[in-house]
């Protein structure tokens, strides 16, 4: 029985060890995620400054968080840390595609695929928010360009025909993402339809007002013509 006390003391200090780790994992979690929250937030804000200060603040914890499980990856791999790091990939590529960049590679990142994979599913859902903010000011060839991104993320997420185990729940993420993509196209659709309609309706305008001018100018001519 003295062995199974010492036994027994061990895996205490083991557990107080990996429950120290997990609670602080949890807090710096906890900022990563409202970091790249406010860093999506100044993005769509196109907020130059704020967006850069919370990324790099972002990548900053997102180290952090790696280097306090690195010797347990059992929690490294639990939900709420991949989820973190999820959210930092979600951050990263919509900052980088509404800029206009290039995207940000897993090995940049420092994540997994299936995390990676995730967090790109999750930046059509801000990709579609930002092209609806350049719809409210009309069609924009803007606009196109996001749209044209969704689909090529779209065409990457539903070629991973593997097992959920292995994709983290990708596929549906990728119902998702394509559901997203098909209202967007819609919006899009509408938006440059009415562009049209206000193309020609201006051009009927001024077809018009030429008209109404020139029947002004013949009637001009034919009161002068009577007086004399």
């Amino acid at each position: 029985m003295h062995k199974l006390e010492s036994i027994a003391d061990q895996i205490r200090r083991d557990f107080d060890l990996r429950t120290a780790a997990r609670d602080k994992a949890l807090t710096t979690a906890r900022g990563l995620t409202r970091a790249c929250s406010l860093a999506i937030r100044a993005a769509h804000r196109l907020e130059t400054d704020g967006l850069a200060g919370q990324l790099t603040e972002a990548r900053s914890l997102a180290d952090a968080l790696r280097l306090e499980l690195r010797d347990h990856p059992d929690l490294f791999h639990a939900g709420y840390t991949q989820d973190a790091l999820k959210e930092f990939v979600e951050a990263s590529a919509t900052c980088a595609l509404i800029q206009n960049q290039p995207l940000p590679t897993p090995e940049e990142l420092g994540v997994h695929g299936a995390t990676y994979l995730n967090g790109l599913a999750e930046v059509v859902g801000e990709l579609r928010r930002r092209t609806l903010d350049i719809l409210r000011n009309g069609y924009s060839a803007e606009a196109e360009r996001l749209l044209g991104i969704m689909d090529d993320i779209y065409s990457v997420l539903v070629s991973m025909d593997y097992p959920d185990a292995i994709t983290s729940g990708l596929r549906r993420q990728t119902d998702v993402a394509r559901s997203i993509i098909e209202k967007t196209r819609g919006d899009i659709t509408f938006s440059l339809r009415g562009e049209h309609l206000e193309q020609a309706i201006g051009r009927l305008i001024g077809q018009l007002n030429g008209d109404a001018a020139e029947v002004q100018k013949e009637a001009g001519k034919f009161i002068v013509n009577e007086e004399e």
